[in-house]
């Protein structure tokens, strides 16, 4: 068996995830703008259910994408 790496999120002691966070919310999106999956990021059940809110909120406001420009 793997050895499961611990939350990020969990470590850092956050409640919650700022969608005004822009550099933290990328690195859990892949190169088209695809929500990463928990199981390849490491992060908890709790933390991905408010990752994704944050994501989606931060596309809604123009500060993330949809998709990259090579898709459009």
């Amino acid at each position: 068996m793997r050895h499961q790496k611990p939350c990020r999120f969990c470590v850092e002691k956050k409640s919650w995830i700022d969608y005004k966070d822009d550099r933290t919310l990328r690195r859990f999106l892949t190169d088209r703008g695809k929500i990463v999956s928990r199981r390849q990021t490491g992060v908890c059940a709790k933390h991905q259910r408010l990752l994704t809110t944050a994501i989606k909120r931060a596309r809604h406001v123009a500060l993330l994408p949809f998709t990259t420009e090579s898709m459009r």
